[in-house]
């Protein structure tokens, strides 16, 4: 998803803000390993594209309303967690990402590329995605930023789908749960929910029925449905990769969906 988002934008591209990188421990463990693994600039503006094209189509596109985000400097420095997006203290369209030292330091090698990108790609959805006028549930903002990583192939190994408490949990948990949206109401089906939390406030009951015409609570046991429903499914994983396997794709006879098209008819 990644390389065809970005050749999908190249063709119609976003303008790119300016990009800044600020490492505050050169001597770190975390700088030495993020500095030999990443080239920032091509990580960055290969991310905010992706971004860009998941969220809002192109620029020519008449319904594309994109934040006015006209800076980012990720900010590398000691500090408990692992990331956290902010506006600078010059004004909201100057975005800081802050991605701690230390746990860059901790990542596998063998993952650290990925991570680094995932981690940076969710941030970056914090930096154009819009919050319904700052009463959007935090876990619809922190799921619809997993969704963009995760359609993005990024997803870490650990990620699953899972249909315990609501749907609103964030992150990974939620992320699924817009994916499942996305196949069963067709594409560009967040890109819509992107849209309609610039327009209006959020309130939960009519947001869902008059953007997919049902409440939220049924939408959801849909998905715990078909959750189920896809665990019954004999796998064989060495005909897929382990994104597909986490996205419920199918590839061949191998099916995971269910269902030849990939999508949903509930």
């Amino acid at each position: 998803m990644a390389a065809s988002a970005s050749a999908s934008a190249s063709k119609d591209p976003f303008p790119t803000p300016k990009l800044r990188l600020e490492i505050r421990d050169l001597n770190h463990a975390g700088a030495t390993a993020f500095l030999a693994t990443t080239t920032a600039s091509t990580l960055l503006q290969d991310a905010i594209a992706n971004v860009l094209c998941l969220l809002y189509s192109t620029p020519s596109t008449p319904d594309t309303t994109a934040p006015p985000t006209r800076s980012v400097t990720v900010i590398l420095r000691a500090m408990p967690g692992v990331a956290y997006t902010t506006g600078s203290d010059l004004d909201a369209d100057h975005k800081e990402i802050h991605f701690s030292l230390s746990y860059i330091a901790g990542i596998p090698a063998d993952r650290r590329t990925a991570e680094i990108t995932g981690v940076l790609t969710h941030e970056l959805v914090h930096c154009y995605q819009w919050n319904a006028r700052g009463t959007c549930p935090g876990g619809l903002i922190e799921g619809v930023a997993d969704w963009v990583r995760l359609r993005c192939r990024l997803s870490p190994p650990h990620w699953k789908r899972e249909t315990d408490g609501r749907w609103d949990g964030g992150y990974q948990h939620t992320a699924y749960f817009l994916d499942y949206l996305e196949r069963r109401f067709g594409d560009g089906t967040v890109r819509r929910l992107n849209e309609k939390l610039r327009t209006a406030q959020y309130h939960e009951k009519a947001f869902w029925t008059q953007l997919l015409g049902r409440p939220v609570e049924q939408l959801w046991g849909d998905y715990a449905d078909k959750v189920r429903d896809d665990e019954t499914v004999i796998v064989n994983k060495d005909d897929i990769s382990d994104d597909d396997v986490r996205l419920g794709l199918r590839d061949g006879a191998a099916a995971v969906e269910g269902k030849a098209d990939g999508q949903d008819d509930r």
